[in-house]
């Protein structure tokens, strides 16, 4: 698929600048909006991201994006934060963020706690991953810890209560 190979040179053309910049990449979409495609970076780093960052990098990958002719079609280039309800994509988000809120979706309804109710989603406190499942503290009705397979997961971000 030409979207999914030019999302690789893309973030592979990324990777260098962020590290060097000790950015994260938490998300990349390339995608047609509007009649016009928009390559969009989610950067972050420890301490949350400012505007500041989001410009620099912005500077940093429209020039290397230029010189590599990596996209062969005119496009907008947007980067910004997260934002609140960041996405946990990586192992690694799942460790990070221990102890805050978070919803996730799963791929397919799943009965965790084995009492016969099927549910595609799950609310409460990330408790961490282990062994390949995330441990979650339920803030519903149904309380208790359960685990949900990392494989399993469709979606899954930050839920801050607002």
């Amino acid at each position: 698929m030409l979207q999914e190979t030019t999302l690789e040179k893309i973030r592979a053309l990324a990777e260098p600048i962020l590290t060097d910049m000790r950015f994260e990449l938490v998300d990349l979409e390339f995608k047609r909006e509007g009649g016009s495609w928009i390559l969009r970076f989610f950067i972050d780093k420890e301490g949350g991201i400012t505007l500041d960052d989001c410009a620099n990098f912005s500077r940093e990958i429209d020039v290397a994006l230029e010189v590599e002719d990596v996209i062969p079609s005119a496009y907008r280039l947007e980067v910004s934060s997260p934002g609140l309800d960041r996405p946990l994509k990586k192992a690694q988000d799942f460790h990070r963020f221990i102890g805050e809120r978070v919803k996730i979706k799963m791929h397919d309804q799943i009965d965790p706690d084995n009492r016969g109710h099927m549910r595609k989603t799950f609310f409460g406190e990330l408790l961490g991953l282990e062994a390949g499942l995330v441990r979650l503290r339920q803030s519903d009705k149904r309380g208790g810890v359960v685990e949900l397979a990392l494989e399993g997961i469709e979606k899954a971000h930050l839920d801050p209560e607002l």
